[in-house]
């Protein structure tokens, strides 16, 4: 038994945490055009630089993996840097930026920040990010061009240190244009309006050490398990819910490996 312990111990601190899983998924979105099918967007979220298991190298690791994935749009979603007592501080904005910066998806990168960035960087985290081509969204909306036509991405306000709003967020978008929501918390999705194709958000880590009954209560949403990890649908409205690349507090994962997420979009089926 003590044995056993010791070894599950040493997985959640030292295997998992350095694994990396690629997850595809193929979703049907309402309000995505059949001239769009197909496109590729890649979720990368909760890096958590700086703690263990987050150095340079491993970012330099994760985009890797990225590319080879070949998205064709990266969304950021936000915890670039790590603000926990012992491990704040580490790894400094400009380095994560340099290598985020490395991503090579043909529409390029859009990010929104998390808590962790605010309370540790502030705006320093998204100068960096802007210095290194990255737009940084914040309750505003940015239009991309894709060979199949044109989409928005928008990105919301970080919920527990900043104002998200939704409707300033959403305010350049025309009607009827196809649009993705960006949030770092998934909390928001409830007050997502049904125009939004899709929701993508992480926070939650997946709950991070995630076994069942236990990881309830670590989870970080007022929902519990509601939002804590993967596709999620609700009266015909989509989330996905990434379980990120880092670790907050603890620096342990168990049975929520890091990970990377493809998205492929596709218009609802036709019935």
């Amino acid at each position: 038994m003590v044995a056993a312990a010791a070894a599950l111990a040493a997985y959640a601190a030292w295997f998992e945490p350095r694994r990396l899983v690629v997850r595809e998924l193929r979703l049907e979105l309402p309000h995505w055009p059949a001239a769009l099918a197909g496109l590729r967007a890649g979720l990368m979220t909760d890096f958590h630089g700086g703690a263990p298991h987050a150095g340079e190298d491993a970012f330099a690791r994760w985009v890797a993996r990225m590319n080879e994935a070949a998205p064709d749009l990266v969304l950021l979603g936000g915890d670039f840097a790590d603000a926990h007592f012992l491990f704040g501080g580490r790894l400094a904005p400009e380095p994560i930026a340099e290598r985020l910066a490395a991503l090579s998806a043909p529409l390029g990168a859009v990010a929104v920040l998390g808590n962790h960035d605010w309370r540790q960087y502030g705006t320093r985290m998204w100068t960096a990010l802007a210095a290194a081509g990255i737009p940084v969204l914040e309750n505003d909306a940015r239009a991309i061009d894709a060979p199949g036509g044109r989409f928005h991405v928008a990105g919301l306000a970080d919920l527990r240190n900043r104002r998200p709003d939704v409707g300033a967020a959403l305010a350049r978008v025309p009607p009827g244009e196809p649009v993705l929501m960006l949030a770092h918390d998934p909390d928001l999705f409830p007050l997502v309006p049904d125009r939004v194709s899709l929701t993508v958000a992480g926070h939650t880590h997946g709950g991070q050490v995630a076994l069942p009954y236990v990881r309830r209560k670590f989870i970080p949403s007022y929902f519990g398990e509601r939002f804590a990890r993967g596709h999620v649908v609700e009266n015909g409205r989509h989330l996905v819910v990434g379980a990120g690349l880092g670790t907050s507090g603890a620096p342990i994962r168990l049975l929520a490996p890091p990970e990377l997420l493809v998205l492929e979009l596709h218009p609802c089926a036709v019935s």
